[in-house]
């Protein structure tokens, strides 16, 4: 988040250190933009339980001897291996490249506007728990593609606009699971792909030669992302397998504990107005 923090306020330094001139910024534009991201990670994040199939998330598994079976604790990322104390990676800093559309209307120094937006993602959020076996298990969300729909209110200084914008985001997310337990049955349900939220953010338009201007902007993404849930059944474990112990033989489901994708980004852009 200091990376982020950092090169936005770089970007903004730079963009506004130049003679104020008049400029009118009303009318149509088309542009691209590239970016860098970080996941919201929680580090408080973990995996949830519902051992009497009930729909509720909030048991405990435990072993045949009352033991709670996770004892051993979650981390933020994907597991380097089965045991706790060998830590979790990081997630990957995300990637991002686009295109949009605008219209603006200037009033004397304000100016408002909306803009359609969609972006290439690659970006990609973990969580792992463990259980005393050992044994690891890692739910890993991707965001693959964003499309959005914002507001913008600017106020123009000189060659500068400075601008807050929000509104409204979807994306395509897909979700995987992966356990070091050999030994147990796995069965993945998701109900869909796509995940709907909001953005918000800022930053700085600069009119170049012509028409053509530079933005640099932050912008935080949050998506309600799909539910996604894994059946542990017993496989080729014995009967007293933590997972199908009373009160349910069936099994049990896992998910995760944070229901929402969020994502910090920098951008910077390149617009033509028309």
């Amino acid at each position: 988040m200091t990376k982020l923090l950092i090169a936005a306020s770089v970007a903004a330094v730079t963009l506004a250190a130049s003679p104020a001139i008049a400029q009118d910024w009303s009318g149509g534009y088309v542009g691209i933009h590239g970016g860098y991201g970080q996941t919201n990670d929680q580090d408080d994040e973990r995996l949830r339980f519902d051992r009497n199939l009930d729909g509720n998330f909030g048991d405990t598994v435990r072993t045949a001897a009352g033991a709670d079976a996770f004892s051993p604790g979650s981390c933020g990322g994907s597991a380097n291996t089965g045991v706790f104390a060998d830590g979790c990676d990081d997630d990957f800093d995300a990637a991002e490249a686009g295109v949009r559309a605008g219209w603006d209307f200037q009033f004397g120094s304000f100016v408002v506007g909306a803009l359609v937006e969609y972006s290439g993602v690659s970006a990609e959020d973990s969580v792992t728990s463990y259980s005393s076996t050992p044994a690891s298990y890692t739910f890993e969300r991707k965001l693959e593609n964003l499309a959005a729909v914002r507001a913008r209110l600017g106020y123009a200084m000189g060659p500068a606009l400075f601008y807050g914008t929000a509104g409204g985001a979807s994306g395509e997310m897909s979700n995987q699971f992966f356990s070091s337990n050999g030994v147990n049955s796995f069965d993945a349900t998701v109900n869909d792909d796509e995940a709907d939220g909001y953005q918000a953010g800022g930053g700085i338009e600069y009119r170049l030669a012509g028409n053509l201007t530079l933005t640099g902007e932050y912008i935080y993404t949050s998506l309600e992302a799909p539910d996604f849930t894994i059946r542990v059944g017993r496989g080729i474990a014995p009967a007293n397998n933590p997972f199908v112990l009373t009160p349910n033989t069936t099994g049990t489901d896992i998910t995760r504990s944070n229901g929402r994708f969020g994502l910090h980004a920098v951008r910077i852009g390149m617009n033509y107005r028309f």
